[in-house]
């Protein structure tokens, strides 16, 4: 995918792909090589690492170099990781094949150092978890789910009896209103604005 910029001319020709659709691709593509290691790493579908756990591996090594060098010891010291995890990292890294890739990557301009650990503020969310629905008037989901993570607390895509809160915006749908069924406490931005304060 990151060398398909040489393959622009070939990529026009297909269908239903005009020059405004190839250069949007490429450009995409060019975008998302800035992006942090997390992305990377879930996106090599290494068994049982999920989105949460390539987050905490960025959070916890400074970069896809720290992490093919670590071993499953270093790798399960880190809180929410089990030996199976580990393992399947410490596998995935130390074959030769993945390695290449990597290489490849790293040639192509893509980003494999981490941005560091998000620094928390305070811990006044710590236990709460949240679930984000609908449009917000000041916030990004990505801005509201970070200012959660920074007090302490995590976000759901889901609505469970686990839920804490649900922080609804316009057109929320049936999110909200399952947080309803559930009894779960729903604040809109306003609030949530007093709770971050």
């Amino acid at each position: 995918m990151y060398y398909l910029h040489k393959e622009k001319e070939t990529l026009v020709t297909m269908e239903r792909m005009g020059k405004k659709s190839v250069e949007n691709l490429l450009a995409s593509i060019e975008k998302s090589k800035k992006n942090n290691i997390d992305r990377l790493i879930f996106g090599f579908g290494i068994r049982h690492i999920g989105l949460r756990a390539a987050q905490l591996l960025s959070e916890n090594f400074e970069s896809i170099d720290a992490i093919m060098n670590a071993s499953a010891e270093n790798i399960v010291a880190i809180p929410e990781f089990g030996d199976k995890m580990a393992r399947s990292v410490e596998q995935f890294f130390s074959q030769k094949q993945n390695r290449d890739i990597i290489e490849k990557l790293k040639a192509a301009g893509v980003n494999t150092i981490s941005f560091g650990k998000k620094k928390i503020k305070d811990n006044r969310f710590e236990g709460k978890t949240f679930v984000l629905t609908g449009t917000l008037p000041s916030f990004t989901r990505k801005e509201a789910e970070e200012i959660i993570k920074s007090f302490g607390g995590k976000t759901s895509g889901s609505v469970s009896k686990k839920t804490d809160y649900v922080l609804a915006g316009e057109d929320a749908g049936s999110k909200l209103e399952k947080a309803k069924e559930l009894g779960i406490e729903i604040i809109d931005e306003e609030r949530f604005r007093q709770m971050i304060e």
